[in-house]
């Protein structure tokens, strides 16, 4: 009777009697085999779309060995293929070049498949009928300490995106020395889990908060427009809440000089006293375009207060018996602006301005 061959490794099976002379030959040439499907490794290089590996009969075959390395650029989607009743296990390195897939396949079974950029180690077993893959999404169990990891340590190129869940996490294990600097992204958040019980204090700074376009700087009788969250989305200085109330200029006579009104007035009301004794009081409103700028004199005793080239713009005559003419109100008392009492003698001329940054 003659030999026979295994199923999955094609060693020569020899009967009782047979191969006489040359048994020793054919039992080290299974021993090879046996060692080659053990601890054999060979690289081959991939030419082809499709390439089918041997598994001859008591024949050195590269389908046979345990670990084998694909090498060689890819031109195309490619398919190795082992044929089927073959029950074997491979560790197997998809070191192949090329943008494209790279395919096991037990024939007329199902495939093991490295995608366009895969080039990781596979443990592959063939079943006879199909290419299974032996990798962390198919083995069960659980690793309950951190000696069973090479140095302890998970990197995020080790876990699928979304395979840790909440339910998965002790969170009292979760600190924030754990959190590597900008690891959690907005996307990764649900915004209403973060509370301000969840925030640290002064953790909040001024990178973290939006944009909102207002330029940084103090602003005068300021303008402000407040959105929804309380942030500030527009500030400018102008006429907002402003009115008659910032005085700007305050002279006692004799004195004299220019005033120039802020780029923000609008209008100004001005308090003028002519000297005494008995000068004329008065105040005046007055709107003004930009840019302003008046002369001004303050009258010693006797002498008059104007504002303007020749009192163009305010007149306070000097006493005795002063008036102010063209004022919007007279008031016969000044001691409230100059200490002096209208009747008192002699008395210096004052000039006050209030400017409005309103309308």
């Amino acid at each position: 009777m003659a030999s026979s061959y295994s199923t999955d490794l094609k060693l020569e099976l020899m009967v009782t009697g047979e191969n006489s002379g040359t048994w020793g030959d054919k039992t080290n040439t299974n021993l090879n085999l046996l060692q080659q499907a053990i601890a054999g490794y060979q690289s081959i290089a991939l030419t082809s779309t499709n390439t089918t590996l041997a598994m001859t009969d008591a024949t050195i075959s590269n389908a046979r060995n345990a670990t084998i390395e694909f090498t060689g650029t890819l031109a195309a989607n490619a398919t190795v293929y082992v044929a089927s009743g073959i029950e074997k296990t491979y560790t197997i390195k998809n070191s192949t070049t090329g943008a494209f897939t790279l395919a096991l396949n037990q024939v007329g079974g199902s495939s093991v498949i490295w995608g366009t950029t895969d080039k990781k180690i596979k443990q592959i077993y063939l079943d006879g009928t199909n290419a299974n893959t032996i990798d962390l999404s198919t083995l069960g169990g659980s690793i309950n300490t951190s000696t069973a990891l090479a140095g302890g340590i998970v990197t995020s190129t080790q876990i699928a995106s979304f395979a840790v869940t909440s339910t998965g996490l002790d969170t009292s294990a979760v600190t924030s020395v754990k959190i590597a600097s900008f690891a959690v992204t907005s996307g990764a958040l649900d915004t209403a889990s973060v509370t301000s019980v969840k925030i640290a204090s002064a953790a909040v700074g001024p990178t973290q908060l939006a944009t909102t376009n207002v330029t940084a700087a103090s602003y005068t009788a300021a303008s402000i427009t407040v959105d929804a969250q309380g942030r500030i989305t527009a500030a400018s200085s102008g006429a907002a809440g402003a009115g008659m109330g910032i005085p700007v200029l305050y002279s006692v006579g004799p004195a004299s000089g220019t005033y120039t009104a802020n780029p923000n007035a609008s209008a100004f009301v001005a308090y003028a006293y002519g000297g005494g004794p008995a000068g004329g009081f008065g105040a005046w409103k007055v709107s003004i375009n930009q840019p302003y700028s008046q002369p001004y004199s303050v009258g010693g005793s006797g002498s008059s207060t104007t504002l303007g080239p020749g009192g163009s713009v305010i007149t306070a005559n000097g006493g005795p018996s002063g008036t102010a003419p063209g004022a919007t109100f007279t008031y016969p008392s000044r001691t409230f602006i100059t200490g002096v009492s209208y009747g008192s003698s002699p008395a210096q001329g004052a000039l006050i301005i209030f400017e409005n940054t309103g309308t």
